[in-house]
């Protein structure tokens, strides 16, 4: 398995920054899995010269941004045929006051990882719950420093989807209502919310209760809610699904909302596609029951 790994200076200029924090805890899962890593090159500098992964081969150092690394790293998710060259997703731990995190290549990355179907990891909390995903699908035994980003029980979960994905999100929930019920609270945004809900009682949820508590619809400010609770750290794993290929009047809402899961980057897990959501609930049933 092959990552594209970037982050934004503010995550890699001091002794606890973002990517160190998810390098110390991840380093051991890196390793068991063997995992292959384009480094985009000041990332690149940091991880040595903090002597982090020392020796390990499966990582590989990519130009600067300013040279392109970053633009490479979005050809490779696409896959560059015949070269061996195609990236099973991106770590890109952003800064959300950094200018560069809205550069073309920088949504780009986001966009292709989105539309192939990969995870985009914008977040540690994303980065070291996918690493522990990944462990599990490859039979290894729960890492019990991962245990918090588990406990379903006392957390809550965003289900939201445009209009083209809403069909895929209630497809999804109904395949993992089981789990998905498994959280404190679920929240979403009007339509979707309100389509989850009559799933949820057509399978025998309470129907004086929502199995959704809904916000506004997206264009008016249901995303922005949300990013509030994001903020206010009572909102822990969002999933997202996206769809990339139709602009949106309300696309500032939309940012907005990923603004606030990178703002706490060590809480906030984000999934943006249905094929990496169902990864995430097979494996968290599998560790569930390990």
């Amino acid at each position: 398995m092959l990552l594209g790994l970037a982050a934004n200076r503010l995550h890699h200029q001091t002794e606890d920054g973002a990517l160190f924090a998810l390098l110390r805890a991840c380093e051991p899962g890196i390793r068991e899995l063997q995992l292959g890593l384009h480094v985009v090159g000041r990332t690149c500098d940091a991880i040595a010269a903090a002597e982090m992964l020392k020796g390990y081969k499966g990582l590989v150092r990519y130009p600067y941004g300013r040279d392109g690394g970053l633009m490479k790293l979005v050809a490779e998710v696409v896959g560059m045929p015949g070269e061996g060259r195609t990236l099973d997703g991106a770590i890109y731990l952003t800064d959300p006051v950094d200018p560069s995190s809205i550069f073309p290549e920088a949504l780009a990355l986001k966009r292709q990882c989105v539309i192939h179907g990969k995870p985009f990891l914008s977040t540690v909390a994303s980065a070291r719950d996918w690493v522990e995903m990944e462990r599990i699908h490859a039979g290894l035994a729960p890492d019990r420093s991962a245990d918090r980003f588990h406990d379903f029980g006392h957390q809550t979960v965003a289900l939201i989807a445009h209009d083209a994905m809403k069909p895929a999100m209630l497809d999804f929930a109904a395949r993992n209502f089981e789990l998905l019920s498994r959280f404190q609270r679920r929240v979403g945004t009007g339509t979707t919310g309100q389509k989850l809900n009559e799933l949820a009682w057509s399978k025998g949820w309470p129907a004086d209760r929502p199995w959704v508590d809904r916000f506004n619809s997206g264009p008016l400010g249901g995303d922005a809610q949300i990013a509030d609770l994001v903020l206010e750290r009572r909102c822990q794993r969002a999933i997202f699904f996206e769809d990339p290929h139709v602009a949106r009047q309300h696309e500032a809402d939309i940012q907005l909302l990923e603004r606030a899961v990178t703002t706490i980057t060590h809480e906030a897990v984000c999934a943006t596609s249905p094929a990496v959501a169902q990864r995430w609930c097979d494996a968290a049933v599998r560790r569930a029951g390990s």
